[in-house]
């Protein structure tokens, strides 16, 4: 394991919290750490490529740590870092000892080493990307797919359009563990990744639980590093959960409002076919429109709110099922129910909820998103997707939604032009996470806080569960090396006291870029 100057460069942060009995207050005492000089940072540089020799492996051009500390889609402060380190196994991960300016690149580490057909589920290191597992199944004719799902820059079909990204960007699994993700074929399948390999900040190699499907050891480690954002270790191998490959058939239905939409959904869900409903999204007016003006379909959709469905299961069960919601949507005032006519326009179909984002940027020329990412209780969603809808208007925000509201979850796709627009859109997402927490939502259902939303993770948690957090923190991460910055900042609105110095740069921990 590489210690001696790397070491230097640890960004700790929080050694010891004490908490006072006032749940208004929260006292925290710091013991000051040392930071890296520019000599140590070339040192511990230097140890890198002898312990890790490759051209790709250890890279410190300026460009391209400037692109790795960065983001287009980011709104946040960025800061490059001090070196880019791609592994290619957990031993060299273990050998980069992880530290606050040291940027770790799974992306190399994109094996699949074990399918289990018999047992549905497969082994798999942490760059693994979602698209890459799927076609290896479909390529060996395996009755099996993983469903779980993270927003993606899926661009095959605007890479001509000025402005819109150069390169096609899929989600890994080292990210969608570390964010929690799900997507849109989660709807009966929250629980997909079942174990992990996962390197810790000492470069102990932990792996948190046997193949067996459930069991009672101990505490549930797994979940201990599933949405920790790379704040406790670093996820080199995966075991997933597949799902099995079942008939489909995908149905469109549009409804007078958002409100009678989504208050048709958990009706749909609890009815007798209700688990033949592999997947419900939502797509607002502004979003069919962006659909039919980029020219995602061949014929023009409704401009009007809409849902996508899912339907599975023998023949016979997608017929009783389409009865069922169809029944179900119209009492909610949908203006019709129907099924796409062939295999080719239900490919078409779900492909343009898939190029959502996409869509949206390329009916505005020149325009960003600033993406929200919210859930709510089922019974709320209806209210606060109206009220959502009601607030961007007034703002004058133009804005898309699309939505996973089959977990009650959805995000809205607000675009600007200039720092006085994003400004106006920054308040509104202020809005909407205070309305979501109101109905005993979250801030984030899916994406992470990251940055931009560990400012509410007091108002959403309670300063006892942060508390509870920052002892497991101290307790694996004392010199809080993994992700530094991801969590500095959570409780500062609450009458803190410390110390602190963030002139560390950010870590990405296990982002894979």
């Amino acid at each position: 394991m590489l210690i001696g100057a790397a070491a230097g460069l640890s960004c700790g942060i929080f050694s010891n919290l004490k908490f006072s009995s006032e749940p208004a207050s929260v006292a925290v005492a710091v013991t000051p750490k040392r930071y890296a000089s520019p000599e140590e940072c070339k040192l511990a540089i230097a140890e890198l490529r002898a312990a890790l020799p490759g051209a790709r492996k250890v890279a410190t051009d300026p460009v391209l740590l400037r692109t790795y500390g960065s983001s287009s889609n980011s709104y946040h402060p960025d800061s490059p870092h001090a070196v880019v380190v791609r592994p290619e196994n957990t031993e060299d991960v273990v050998t980069i000892y992880p530290t606050g300016s040291i940027c770790v690149d799974m992306s190399g580490m994109n094996k699949i080493f074990e399918i289990h057909v018999e047992d549905g589920d497969l082994v798999c290191q942490a760059g693994a990307r979602w698209e890459d597992i799927n076609a290896q199944l479909r390529e060996r004719d395996l009755p099996l797919f993983f469903p779980a799902r993270h927003a993606a820059y899926t661009i095959r079909l605007f890479a001509d359009r000025p402005g819109m990204p150069s390169r096609i960007r899929d989600p890994t699994i080292g990210g969608m563990v570390g964010t929690r993700c799900s997507g849109s074929a989660c709807t009966h399948s929250p629980k997909w990744s079942l174990l992990s390999t996962v390197v810790l900040s000492n470069g102990d190699v932990v792996k948190t639980k046997r193949r067996a499907r459930k069991s009672s050891t101990g505490f549930d480690t797994t979940k201990l590093f599933i949405g920790a954002e790379g704040t406790l270790g670093i996820v080199t191998e995966a075991t997933l959960r597949l799902a099995p490959v079942v008939s489909t058939k995908v149905a469109m239905a549009q409804f007078p409002d958002p409100e009678h939409a989504v208050s048709a959904v958990r009706e749909i869900l609890l009815s007798p076919y209700g688990a033949n409903v592999q997947c419900i999204e939502f797509l607002d007016d502004n979003m069919m429109a962006a659909i039919n003006s980029v020219g995602v379909v061949d014929e023009p959709l409704p401009v009007s709110d809409s849902h996508f469905f899912k339907l599975q299961g023998a023949p016979e069960v997608i017929t009783a099922a389409a009865e069922t919601a169809s029944a179900i949507v119209n009492a909610h005032g949908a203006s019709r129910f129907a099924f796409a006519r062939t295999e080719e326009d239900a490919e078409q179909l779900w492909q343009s909820r898939k190029y959502a984002l996409m869509a949206t940027l390329a009916d505005n020329p020149g325009a960003r998103g600033y993406i929200t990412d919210l859930c709510v209780p089922p019974s709320k969603l209806p209210e606060f997707v109206h009220e959502t809808k009601k607030d961007l208007a007034a703002a004058g925000i133009k804005a898309t939604i699309v939505g996973h509201v089959g977990d009650d979850n959805f995000h809205s796709c607000m675009l600007f032009h200039d720092d006085k627009q994003l400004s106006t859109i920054e308040a509104a997402s202020h809005r909407l996470v205070y309305r979501a927490l109101a109905l005993d939502g979250t801030c984030t259902g899916e994406h992470g806080a990251g940055i931009g939303k560990k400012e509410f993770l007091v108002d959403e948690l309670g300063l006892s569960t942060i508390a509870l957090m920052w002892t497991v923190k101290n307790a694996i991460d004392p010199l809080n090396i993994m992700n530094p910055g991801k969590d500095t900042g959570v409780v500062a609105k609450h009458s803190l006291e410390f110390d602190l110095d963030l002139s560390c740069p950010m870590g990405l921990g296990w982002n894979t870029l």
